[in-house]
């Protein structure tokens, strides 16, 4: 998720551990130990593309890091702050917490978390966006709030639990939400008699109305989206393979990784002399042109025996087309 939503969540967690005890120092607390995690990010700039792909998400958003971590920033809090003469335990707990519910927010996202590192298996319930108002908003209103009674203010306290149980309740409806959704798909893929071997469902920005889905089929994959406000049946746009084209690339440690990293659901296709990996798992972005694209793709060029992976630029996106589009697609087909 979002780095505010992350402080949000750290914070609220930290109010709950330790709010009655430190006041607002526990949210202050929560709120860093909820931002460590995606400090993963700034390594990724110290190497390549595809390792960088690897580790994101990876250690830092695992349970071992987690267990590792909070009793060092708990004794190093416990020696900062002496006069609330805790010991360094509630301080670990409070950290142990802050730093382990950033990975479990993050499996209800596309991306997903290796929480169980070094396993390289990756947690990702593809039930929520990275970016939603729906769940920030009303779990930041409430964590707010918070700061403005005593510590040991039963309101705060009841405040805050609020905000825990909106936001809870929140994440296991787009569960439900997502179930309801692949069955729509399902039964249309059944209507229209495509027969296919996977199927995978994730809602589109900023909301849980509107769901995008990829189908894999023998020979190309079928591309969709749903809206809860649709009216007319739901229209599966194809996209060829075409893996016979680029089986010269599979010789390269590097092609494999990024097999692994997209988990499957890939296409790999020449444009002007180069090579392009397409991720599917995050959809497309629209363009006012109808040549949408990829939300990730990666340029592959051979050299040296070697392929070397750049990530496509992000080119300059209109926000406000992609915003229209986007509420337009959700009313309805």
């Amino acid at each position: 998720m979002d780095s505010l939503t992350q402080i949000v969540l750290g914070a609220a967690v930290g109010e709950a551990t330790l709010g009655k005890k430190v006041g607002n120092k526990a949210l202050l607390y929560g709120a860093i130990a909820g931002t460590i995690p995606d400090l993963d990010v700034l390594l990724g700039t110290l190497t390549d593309t595809v390792t960088a792909l690897e580790w994101h998400r990876g250690f830092s958003h695992s349970l071992l890091f987690c267990v590792l971590l909070a009793p060092i920033l708990g004794w190093l809090v416990n020696k900062l702050e002496k006069e609330y003469n805790l010991g360094w335990k509630p301080w670990a707990k409070l950290f142990f917490l802050g730093l382990f519910t950033h990975p479990l927010l993050d499996t209800f996202t596309s991306w997903g978390t290796q929480l169980f590192w070094p396993f390289k298996t990756r947690f990702a319930f593809n039930s929520i966006f990275v970016i939603d108002p729906f769940y920030t908003l009303p779990f930041l209103v409430f964590t707010v709030l918070v700061l403005f009674y005593k510590h040991n203010s039963k309101t705060r306290r009841r405040l805050n639990n609020i905000g825990l149980l909106i936001s809870t309740s929140y994440l296991l409806l787009t569960l439900v939400v997502k179930l309801v959704v692949e069955n729509r798909f399902k039964e249309a893929l059944e209507n229209q008699k495509i027969t296919y071997t996977q199927i995978s469902t994730r809602p589109s920005p900023l909301n849980i109305i509107l769901w995008n889905a990829n189908i894999d089929t023998s020979h190309e994959y079928l591309l969709a989206d749903y809206s809860f406000f649709d009216t007319q049946p739901i229209c599966f746009k194809p996209y060829l393979k075409q893996r016979d084209l680029s089986e010269q690339l599979l010789k390269y440690p590097n092609t494999k990784r990024l097999l692994a990293i997209s988990k499957g659901w890939y296409i790999i296709e020449k444009k002007e002399n180069h090579w392009l990996f397409n991720d599917l798992r995050f959809g497309l972005i629209p363009r006012k042109d109808d040549k949408h694209f990829f939300s990730f793709s990666y340029n592959l060029k051979e050299k040296d025996n070697k392929l070397i992976v750049t990530e496509v630029p992000k080119t300059k996106r209109d926000a406000q087309f992609l915003m229209k589009t986007l509420w337009q697609r959700i009313k309805g087909n």
